[in-house]
């Protein structure tokens, strides 16, 4: 009984001491937990930029950015399935909302296009840019998107465009709300990490 009782005792102090070390050390811990999962590829010229749906206050901003320092020549936004709000017409749809931001970001009618088919998932994008690139001779694409998104997005793009002989390049940018070195510090950023992990899990599995 008391070997048994110091056994339990041991373990449960091992456990308080590896869970202090965690709590005093969770800056350096969490930021290298982000900067193993990020991936940013280097970006070369390449045939359109893609806007992803869903984050309208970072992606287009920066594929504005990335036209205007002419590192593609055209704009591809994907066509999400309209929100609730936006079937009832009390909001913009996504893609239209992204042309707006666009426009206003000095980039060019000419340059913008809105994939035809509506998808609802990123697996579902991915299948839609590559229908559009194989109709309209793109080879070489850029997606940026957010930090914990990229991962995701860079394997799946890949794999449902490389057997196209389409290249894909992820940019992965810092959302307004947090970034790589804070992301802990806010409830979303937390929360994004997590669903992405999750995410990720489940494409590999599903596709």
């Amino acid at each position: 009984m008391l070997k048994w009782f110091k056994r339990v005792f041991v373990t449960l102090l091992v456990l308080c001491a590896l869970l202090a070390i965690g709590y005093v050390f969770r800056a350096p811990l969490l930021r290298g937990a982000a900067s193993v999962w990020i991936v940013s590829d280097p970006l070369t010229k390449a045939d359109a930029i893609v806007v992803l749906g869903g984050g309208p206050s970072t992606r287009p901003f920066e594929a504005a950015r990335l036209f205007h320092q002419s590192l593609a020549p055209k704009i591809l936004l994907t066509n999400p399935q309209p929100a609730p709000a936006t079937q009832l017409g009390l909001l913009p749809a996504d893609a239209d909302l992204e042309r707006s931001i666009l426009l206003r970001e000095n980039v060019p009618a000419s340059c913008i296009f809105i994939a035809p088919e509506p998808v609802d998932s990123t697996h579902g994008e991915a299948v839609s840019v590559r229908d559009w690139a194989r109709t309209n001779a793109v080879k070489h694409i850029i997606i940026p998107t957010d930090i914990f998104q990229a991962r995701r997005a860079r394997w799946v793009f890949r794999k449902e465009l490389g057997p196209a002989g389409i290249q894909v390049e992820v940019e992965a940018v810092p959302v307004r709300e947090y970034s790589a070195t804070n992301w802990w510090q806010q409830e979303s950023g937390v929360v994004a990490f997590q669903n992405e992990l999750l995410k990720y899990v489940f494409y590999r599995v599903k596709y």
